[in-house]
């Protein structure tokens, strides 16, 4: 088969020279003869034209190294200047941006550091751009989440703060705490988060605090402690109207659904429970984590369709059902996803120490998770719960994870547009379509920083 070249006759002609004069410079003169033989060379070249192609070939090749070592270089270049670009563009501005797909990534935007001790939880303001962070410090610190400033320290608490939240009724949002003290406490922002009441029950440390969603407002809180017991509290009074026990061991988490009608709990006792705040009566318990369950998540509608493919039903439950599906992460380096009725639907593998907080992605498609290994995990629910993403996103145990809420956006309708769920358009309304996202998360750790990723 004849060979194909894209040389010249010249070209081909001066190779030759200098693959002769090459070898006659090595004194490899059998071989010259060989190739003058092969080339129809009959003449063997003059000095002057060995002299000439003398040392051509060596400063062809070495060129050509160099300039393969400088493409590296630039590609490698250039790819660092493509994530700095990504980094510093808006995602409005980014080519199909798509916030529903948004992950985070290290750097982080902001390395936030100022408490003394580890951090433990951190919780989003709804409206404002400010997060607050507890630490075994037994203070509670202010951030602004946009420009990475500190703000403010708020003290009160006597032992380690282990867990903080903001909500209550429209347009008299505070911000709750708990602590190993045996308190609940409750600060105003709007009155330079002064404390405003002290909640007291608690027989042994309290490891969580929610606000409960509800048609009202954040009227109750429900908190969970090292006592075994749950507690809801009215806002308004501070009273204890429920006391919720059933779980033989410390409970380390507890979380309301979106609409406040349900809770979920798990702890020490290897177990989660789900509970009917209304009266205080369960509705499941899951076992199988082989080891202290440390956090519980209840799934937000926009996964249903994900999680119904991978609990191999054919249609996912209704968006306006809250209580449909759960995960759970333990010390047993697993992450499990349920549906509510008990039944085991996935078990995530990957961590390398315990699971210490979990985030559903508000677009429905990933669970996130820190851990004790140091890193935060992305698993892709459309993909059988693959881990599609993996980095360091701090220096000792992360403890904490919360995303940040989105302000809502007001629809523009004619007339009544939205009626039994069909849009201005005329097109059927997605049930499941996620509102708005704000591609923003927050991360505690116990290097005593919070560590801000975003677009």
């Amino acid at each position: 088969m004849a060979s194909v070249t894209t040389l010249t006759s010249r070209q081909k002609e001066e190779l030759h020279k200098s693959i002769l004069a090459y070898l006659q410079s090595s004194g490899l003169t059998n071989t010259v003869a060989c190739l003058r033989e092969e080339l129809d060379f009959v003449e063997p070249p003059d000095d002057a034209t060995l002299k000439k192609y003398e040392g051509l070939l060596e400063k062809k090749w070495t060129t050509v190294l160099r300039l393969q070592k400088k493409i590296m270089e630039l590609e490698a270049k250039n790819t660092s200047l493509q994530s700095e670009l990504d980094s510093a563009t808006p995602t409005s501005l980014r080519k199909n941006a798509d916030p529903t797909a948004w992950l985070p990534r290290a750097p982080a935007r902001h390395d936030l550091s100022g408490h003394q001790n580890p951090v433990t939880s951190v919780a989003f303001h709804p409206t404002f751009s400010v997060l607050a962070s507890g630490s075994e410090d037994c203070t509670i610190k202010l951030w602004d989440w946009e420009d990475g400033e500190f703000k403010q320290t708020i003290k009160g608490h006597t032992k380690a703060v282990l867990d903080v939240d903001f909500g209550g009724p429209p347009g008299g949002i505070l911000l709750a705490s708990c602590s190993s003290d045996l308190t609940i406490k409750l600060w105003d922002p709007g009155n330079d988060y002064k404390n405003i009441r002290t909640l007291t029950g608690h027989d042994h440390s309290i490891s969580a605090v929610r606000f409960i969603p509800s048609e009202a407002g954040g009227q109750h809180l429900v908190s969970a402690s090292r006592d075994k017991t749950l507690k809801i509290w009215e806002v308004n009074t501070g009273y204890c109207i429920r006391t919720i026990e059933g779980h033989s061991d410390w409970i380390r988490d507890v979380t309301p659904s979106f609409d406040g009608k349900w809770l979920l709990s798990a702890g020490s006792d290897q177990t989660a429970r789900i509970w009917d705040p209304s009266n205080g009566e369960p509705k499941a318990t899951l076992v199988g984590h082989e080891h202290v369950i440390e956090c519980c998540v209840y799934a937000p509608p926009t996964a249903y369709p994900h999680l119904a493919k991978l609990a191999g039903l054919k249609k996912p439950p209704p968006a306006s059902s809250s209580s449909e599906y759960i995960a759970t992460g333990s010390r047993d380096k697993t992450i499990r996803i349920w549906d509510t009725r008990g039944s085991l639907i996935k078990t995530l593998h990957g961590h390398d120490n315990w699971v210490r907080a979990l985030q559903f992605h508000p677009g429905g498609k990933y669970l996130l998770s820190v851990s004790d290994d140091k890193t935060l995990r992305a698993w892709d629910l459309t993909q059988g719960g693959q881990c599609v993403k993996r980095f360091e996103a701090a220096d000792h145990f992360v403890t904490s994870i919360r995303w940040a809420p989105a302000k809502e956006k007001k629809e523009i309708t004619n007339g009544d547009a939205k009626t039994n769920g069909v849009g201005p358009s005329g097109a059927k309304k997605d049930e499941y379509a996620p509102g708005p996202i704000t591609c923003v998360l927050a991360t505690g750790s116990v290097d005593s920083s919070v560590r801000i990723f975003a677009t």
